[in-house]
């Protein structure tokens, strides 16, 4: 059944705005209570009542819901995410619209999680139940699964993803939150581009720690607690990691070098053909460009200390660490070791992942994206990049090698810039061609 030939239903855009009236803040859990979040199961239910009577619905977590669509085949299946939750927002920072009163004027839709994530969730539901009131039956089963807690690291994730695992499930193809469709994707290229997460990095988190021996501080005694952890900061500035460019970012260059003309294109194929020169010239662009390159990291929080004149007798400093391609986190926290040279100074990690695989952009699954893309996205090329943020689709890639982060909308700089931050919208009609994108890819699976 071609895409075209479903009319989708109006008014998505209202629907979007229910959501987005919900304050789905799990952050907040504590203080909000669980209501939010069931209220939001129960909104789904009454908006899309051909979804609910048709796919099946568990509850694999106390925030997880996944739905499982079934297809005329079971052997490549597919999974589309998206999570629920949002980061916390309050009208007084600056809103032009109240982040929780789900406001539609100006052709968009105004609120916390209208791009991150509950927009990308709305078309995904929004292609099914449109299909189902068609009568379509997808080639393949589809599963979708969102999750209640993904801002907050939580569970939701990675028990669905090890649920389908138990159950023999391998998907085919695994697509959740990640780019977008955006102009300028770097300040020197001007390509409208799809882009196409197939990789993304790992996160670290990091506290290093040291004691000392408190007192008045007109009489300082040795090394002091804050001196150490001020001195192992330094260290570790002062010797970054080794860039290296990533095969993902290989594939992004080359990618847009066949979309370019003039001497922008001859720059960018010569930067995809000199991986090792490339990846010195990104890291020392800084920004974006260094982090594409190489393992990063950031001192987030520093604590020593209780008086202007007391000496303490402990200081800490939390790291906040994006682990590149190709790194494991036993191979950092090695580094990190050599590097701060101090058996004073103890490293804890609370938090630890690795780098996911990086996903082909030259197999079957990556041209479903890019057909589907063709159709809600013409002008755009599909793009594949290494993605910066950790998503809830690294629980999936420890099984599936084909994961994928899109969300099928166009955003521009201001409104990628306000994904966790002020005055976050969507445009009404990028709601609209990510139902399409979604309709496209459903309807072309493969049996």
């Amino acid at each position: 059944m071609p895409a075209a030939s479903v009319t989708p239903r109006p008014g998505a855009p209202e629907r979007l705005a229910r959501m987005i009236a919900l304050p789905t803040v799990s952050a907040e859990l504590d203080a909000v209570g669980r209501e939010p979040f069931e209220a939001f199961a129960r909104l789904l239910e009454e908006e899309y009542p051909l979804v609910h009577a048709h796919l099946e619905r568990e509850r694999p977590s106390e925030f997880g819901l996944l739905y499982r669509w079934p297809g005329r085949s079971d052997e490549r299946p597919v999974v589309l995410m998206a999570h629920y939750d949002v980061v916390p927002a309050r009208a007084e920072d600056g809103w032009t619209h109240d982040p929780f009163a789900g406001v539609v004027a100006d052709g968009a839709v105004h609120g916390r999680g209208t791009l991150d994530d509950k927009g990308p969730l709305l078309v995904i539901l929004e292609a099914v139940e449109n299909l189902l009131a068609a009568g379509f039956a997808p080639a393949q089963d589809v599963y979708l699964s969102f999750g209640g807690n993904e801002e907050s690291y939580g569970d939701a994730a990675p028990i669905a993803s090890d649920l389908l695992h138990e159950r023999g499930i391998r998907p085919w193809l695994v697509l959740d939150e990640g780019g977008a469709v955006i102009d300028d994707p770097m300040s020197w290229v001007h390509v409208r581009s799809a882009m196409v997460g197939v990789a993304e990095k790992g996160i670290m988190t990091v506290v290093l720690r040291a004691d000392g021996v408190g007192g008045h501080a007109s009489a300082p005694r040795g090394t002091t607690a804050t001196a150490r952890i001020a001195r192992a900061v330094r260290r570790l500035e002062r010797n970054p990691f080794r860039p290296r460019l990533p095969r993902s970012a290989r594939d992004m260059l080359g990618t847009f070098a066949a979309h370019a003309s003039g001497s922008a294109r001859l720059a960018l194929r010569a930067l995809a053909a000199v991986p090792w020169l490339t990846a010195r010239v990104f890291a020392r662009m800084g920004g974006e460009p260094a982090a594409m390159v190489r393992t990063t990291l950031a001192v987030t929080m520093l604590s020593g200390g209780s008086a202007p004149n007391v000496l303490p007798a402990g200081a800490s400093a939390t790291l906040n660490l994006r682990l590149a391609p190709g790194t494991t986190t036993a191979q950092v926290l090695r580094r990190l070791r050599r590097v701060i040279g101090d058996r004073h100074v103890r490293i804890e990690v609370p938090e630890a992942s690795d780098p996911s695989p990086e996903s082909p952009a030259d197999n079957a699954q990556f041209d479903a994206i890019r057909a589907a893309v063709g159709a809600a996205h013409p002008d755009a090329v599909t793009v594949p990049y290494l993605m910066m943020q950790a998503t809830d689709s690294r629980w999936f890639h420890r099984y599936t090698p084909a994961t994928y982060r899109f969300a099928p909308l166009a955003m521009d700089a201001g409104q990628r810039a306000a994904i966790h931050g002020v005055d976050e919208w969507v445009s009404i009609d990028s709601l609209e061609r990510g139902e399409r994108f979604h309709r496209a890819l459903l309807t072309a699976l493969p049996d």
